[in-house]
């Protein structure tokens, strides 16, 4: 018997990139009701297109929940850089979870965790039962490659992917998965908001790494380093270790999902009536 595919859809980096793809021209799509659909639309096609590309047995789509995480705990300002949602795209935030439901699909998410911390904690659930493909547009989520889990970042447009296995990251990046988490510790990530060590950029922080090999390697060695890099290190010392646990995906987190019952296997009606309710007509295609 072939093993199983897990496709492992990060729903809100998807639901995102389909509102921003369209909601630039100004114009947003709605239903005649005037309920804005058009992260709804754009979502629908690129999920079909992975199912289409990966060819899965089995599918679950993950979202952040909103409200605190525990990451939040860890480092008060984590992410409170970033802006609330525009206020077309909040109304499909729950519309797009009755779709993915409609496909029979299971919505996952924790309260107080990340849609990240639950696509690492399946993908470290499922890997021994199935090859597991991860479709997202978010880079931190390839310290999770390994020879099981392959990570599918969106590229420009629908249907474009880089996948990235091991051989692949190492390849491009001359970087092991972990390193990954390394890199942002040193480097600090100005999107979710926690800073590293101040004055260590990308291109250092990726030196330092092919260099040492680790976090742990570099800190044992500091006497090393150049004394301007060794200063920032040991000014930044608690930063860093907090830095680098910020960046690390939890892989535990209290999920009970059984992957029997996340077959892909939808009614097709149940899709229709949902496309109808929507006025989808023009994606109705996709799934005939």
């Amino acid at each position: 018997m072939s093993k199983q595919r897990l496709l492992l859809v990060d729903g809100m980096a998807i639901l995102f990139r389909a509102y921003f793809a369209t909601s630039f021209t100004g114009s947003i799509r709605r239903t005649s009701t005037g309920i804005p659909v058009n992260a709804v639309h754009g979502f629908v096609r690129y999920f079909m297109d992975a199912v289409n590309k990966f060819d899965p047995t089995h599918v679950i789509c993950c979202w952040d929940l909103g409200g605190k995480t525990f990451r939040m705990d860890q480092f008060e300002s984590y992410k409170s850089n970033r802006p609330s949602a525009p206020e077309d795209l909040v109304p499909q935030f729950e519309l797009v979870k009755e779709v993915v439901a409609s496909f029979n699909v299971q919505n996952v998410g924790i309260e107080g965790y990340e849609a990240d911390d639950c696509i690492g904690t399946l993908a470290s659930m499922f890997k021994d039962q199935a090859d597991i493909f991860i479709v997202t547009g978010d880079h931190d989520l390839l310290q999770l490659v390994d020879e099981s889990v392959s990570v599918a970042i969106m590229k420009k447009g629908i249907g474009n992917y880089m996948v990235y296995t091991p051989e692949l990251l190492f390849q491009e990046r001359q970087l092991t998965p972990v390193q990954v988490i390394d890199i942002k510790g040193l480097m600090g990530d100005t999107s979710d908001n926690y800073p590293g060590v101040r004055g260590i950029g990308e291109k250092t922080a990726h030196k330092l790494i092919q260099e040492y090999g680790s976090i742990d390697a570099l800190l044992a060695n500091l006497d090393g380093v150049s004394k301007t890099i060794r200063t920032k290190i040991e000014a930044d010392m608690d930063m860093l270790h907090l830095s680098r646990q910020l960046a690390t995906i939890c892989c535990d987190a209290p999920l009970d999902t059984d992957i029997n019952v996340c077959s892909w296997n939808y009614d097709k009606q149940s899709v229709l009536d949902k496309f109808d309710e929507l006025e989808f007509k023009s994606l109705i295609a996709l799934i005939s």
